[in-house]
């Protein structure tokens, strides 16, 4: 089974092509809602992130807004962070790629945000990478509830620059056109990787 990468930088509109391969019946493990389920109410990262940030919690739930002005800028925090929550997400990816692979799922993709800011192409056999032009990625992420350009500035430092992420792309899916032509790159892409798979599937019963 291909494991296949989805990640974009902020503002690219990687959300609304993952809804457009999800859409097509391709299984998506979409790592930030992962991320939202394990902050809600009874979700496993609450408790460790009450202790770590306490001032994050809220009732039984984590305050996402709260707990960014908590971290950003600070990589040591991140770092405490990251090392609560990238383990749960982890384990939900490997039940979601398991529960993929008994159905005979020929490839899934991963909603990896940070992908490239993190261990890379490790664990993947291919990557789409979520582009659009830099004035269209600002005016997207500046329209968001409570972000300022400083907020903006300081997430565009944390994340590789675009032009590196499509260098190091397989698949390049455009945003900054009509939702159409999106649309259109997305069927041609899954359709290039359903060949992939069934190449692989065909040598790997030789």
């Amino acid at each position: 089974m291909l494991k296949v990468a989805l990640t974009g930088s902020i503002g690219m509109g990687k959300s609304t092509v993952g809804k457009m391969i999800a859409a097509r019946g391709v299984p998506l493990f979409d790592a930030d809602a992962t991320v939202h389920a394990l902050y809600a109410p009874g979700g496993a990262a609450v408790a460790p992130v009450r202790e770590a940030f306490p001032a994050a919690v809220t009732g039984d739930s984590v305050d996402r807004d709260v707990l960014s002005r908590l971290v950003l800028g600070k990589p040591d925090e991140i770092k405490k962070l990251e090392s609560i929550v990238h383990p749960l997400v982890g384990m939900e990816r490997q039940r979601f790629l398991a529960e993929a692979e008994a159905h005979g799922e020929p490839f899934v993709v991963l909603d990896i945000p940070l992908l490239f800011e993190g261990k890379g192409r490790a664990g993947v056999d291919a990557v789409i990478v979520v582009s659009a032009p830099a004035d269209m990625q600002k005016s997207r992420v500046l329209a968001r509830p409570g972000m300022t350009e400083e907020k903006f500035a300081a997430i565009l430092a944390r994340q590789v620059p675009d032009a590196d992420k499509r260098a190091g792309a397989d698949y390049v899916v455009d945003t900054g056109v009509s939702l159409a032509e999106t649309e259109a790159r997305v069927a041609e892409v899954l359709a290039a990787l359903r060949r992939r798979a069934d190449r692989e599937r065909e040598s790997g019963n030789a």
